[in-house]
């Protein structure tokens, strides 16, 4: 739940939307149903300010496990596809929750923790969740709630880490961050049509349009009919058992130099 003045919003109806929706809000120390706390950067959970503060061994763990579960031939196409993962993450709850509800829960980098080496729904934790400020509960104020929340609380300075840890394009991350907003637009449209609820899809889709006309956002890509189509690349297809992402700016994979 979080509190707002009093009031109570349901985050397990968000977690419902799917795994990437879900938040869990025990505390930290404390373990999730079925799950043992660990020791640190093995499935311990840090706070985001952490790494945004310069201790970026956790993401660096992080980038290490994805590539290799991957078998990432670069090591920026691990980071590229961390990225994408902690993007859709963060966008998903924060949009998940404003299109149900009309609110979207402060996800504070110092008070929302990470336990990089899980995966979702595990990852994220927010104990005593409350919401972030917005205006009037219209699309636009809850858009710029969504803004400062996820892109400027957190995909700004975790773009700024990730240069820090090694060499990746910031058209690239941009890009990442325009794909992981279209999917979560898209899985709300979709579970509002199962369960209809219609107002839910026609929220989510008009906080996106509002969240797609920031600088940073409006050019990752466009969209027709429904379907967004990037105008980068998050390099998944270089690795061994890679393809195309369904949004990706290449109808076939480019051939790969055999120097």
């Amino acid at each position: 739940m979080i509190e707002n003045g009093g009031r109570q919003v349901d985050l397990a109806e968000v977690g419902s939307v799917g795994g990437f929706f879900a938040l869990r809000t025990e505390a930290v120390g404390e373990p999730a149903e079925g799950l043992a706390e660990e020791g640190a950067h093995d499935g311990a959970y840090i706070p985001f300010a952490q790494i945004y503060a310069g201790d970026i061994a956790p993401l660096s763990a992080r980038v290490d496990t994805v590539a290799g579960k991957l078998g990432a031939p670069e090591r920026r196409v691990a980071a590229s596809v961390a990225q994408l993962g902690l993007a859709a993450r963060l966008w998903s709850v924060a949009l998940g929750s404003a299109a149900l509800h009309g609110e979207v829960p402060d996800l504070d980098p110092a008070r929302l923790y990470w336990a990089p080496l899980r995966s979702s729904p595990d990852d994220l934790r927010l104990p005593e969740p409350h919401a972030f400020p917005a205006a009037d509960g219209t699309a636009g104020s809850l858009a710029e709630a969504v803004r400062e929340v996820v892109q400027y609380g957190h995909l700004v300075p975790l773009a700024t880490a990730l240069r820090a840890d090694g060499r990746i394009s910031p058209r690239l991350l941009k890009g990442n961050a325009g794909s992981a907003l279209a999917g979560a637009v898209r899985e709300l449209r979709g579970w509002s049509v199962r369960e209809g609820r219609p107002e839910v899809g026609e929220r989510a889709a008009a906080i996106g349009a509002a969240l797609f006309t920031h600088p940073d956002l409006r050019t990752t890509g466009a969209s027709r009919g429904g379907s967004f189509r990037r105008r980068s690349c998050c390099l998944y297809y270089r690795c061994p058992s890679g393809g195309l992402c369904g949004d990706c700016v290449f109808d076939r994979p480019p051939q790969r130099s055999s120097a």
